[in-house]
């Protein structure tokens, strides 16, 4: 759905104050270029943006200022993600990937390459961190949104806005929209499905705590028990040794697994949305953390210059369209 983050009310009224901070900076900035640039020196900029636009460096602002957010890690930005990293969210690292992103067919967070790795390249460049003073760590999908005290700032792993999940987690402003989509092979019936009727009599799998499985649940609502995995990579391997006949995940995962994970796959379709409105991916934060204003100030900065869009444009554009399964 597309909905925005369940704030506190402390949250909320700095992000109305970020909102002026926001204008001035389109204002004053004018276009950022529209790929991911490396910052000049390898730490957080000491400047605050609030020094930059030549405002007070008090309330929000000074809240927000760039390079000196209260962090984990004075003057580090702390990011987090799933493992394996999955392209293309996350491409290899040139190389060779660095522990723990080293498995078979993950990308490594610190790249900057993928379109969640340069999503929060550059973000963190907007808030004031280069690549040299950002840390990444490896926290399972489902744990990021748990209720609790979190090991990163900020997280990324195609983690989809729910009312339930923002109950416990901060979740950002949406940065990508997208539907669900069903994988399965070539060969089997399954593929040849149309609509949500004729799937019915099937067994399907996903990943534990994901949309996905609400999906298989709410709109498919099989006749079969659903199989939930603790990885893409073992429901992957589940359809491919046929223990179930199709795999729900989100379309430009689908377009990576028919291309390059299991051969003799297939997209069968796209899940079209619910009262029209697609899911959106959130960045993750700790319930209340007050980071969560100062990242959805940078996300409106980075949706009004463009930035993003061209992101979205290099990584995800060629896989973004799919037959929809009818009801």
């Amino acid at each position: 759905m597309q909905l925005r983050t369940v704030a506190t009310t402390a949250a909320r009224a700095a992000t109305l104050c970020c909102a002026a901070l926001v204008a001035t900076l389109s204002a004053c900035q004018g276009a950022a270029p529209a790929e991911p640039t490396a910052a000049s020196t390898g730490s957080a900029t000491a400047s605050t943006a609030a020094d930059a636009l030549g405002a007070p460096p008090d309330g929000a602002a000074a809240a927000c200022a760039a390079g000196q957010l209260p962090t984990l890690a004075s003057g580090r930005l702390t990011l987090g993600t799933d493992n394996p990293a999955y392209s293309p969210y996350w491409l290899p690292r040139e190389g060779g990937n660095r522990p723990p992103w080293d498995s078979e067919f993950s990308g490594d967070p610190s790249s900057g390459t993928g379109f969640e790795g340069a999503v929060a390249r550059t973000l963190a460049e907007r808030l004031g961190y280069a690549p040299e003073a950002t840390d990444w760590v490896a926290v399972k999908f489902d744990n990021s949104y748990a209720p609790g005290p979190k090991p990163f700032d900020v997280y990324l792993a195609q983690v989809s806005y729910t009312p339930e999940r923002a109950q416990a987690a901060d979740l950002s402003d949406g940065y990508y929209s997208l539907n669900q989509a069903l994988v399965a092979l070539a060969d089997s019936p399954v593929a040849t499905a149309k609509t949500l009727g004729g799937l019915k009599a099937y067994r399907f799998g996903a990943q534990a705590g994901t949309t996905s499985y609400d999906t298989i649940a709410e709109r498919i609502a099989p006749e079969q028990e659903t199989r939930v995995y603790d990885s893409n990579d073992a429901a992957i391997q589940a359809l491919s040794n046929t223990q179930i006949d199709g795999l729900v995940v989100d379309l430009p995962t689908a377009f990576y697994i028919t291309a390059a994970q299991l051969e003799g796959s297939v997209i069968v379709g796209q899940f079209a949305p619910r009262d029209g409105e697609p899911e959106h991916f959130s960045m993750v934060l700790a319930k209340g953390s007050p980071l969560t204003p100062c990242v959805n100030a940078a996300l409106a900065t980075m949706k009004a210059d463009g930035s993003l869009a061209a992101i979205t444009q290099e990584w995800l554009a060629d896989k973004a369209d799919a037959p929809v399964i009818q009801p």
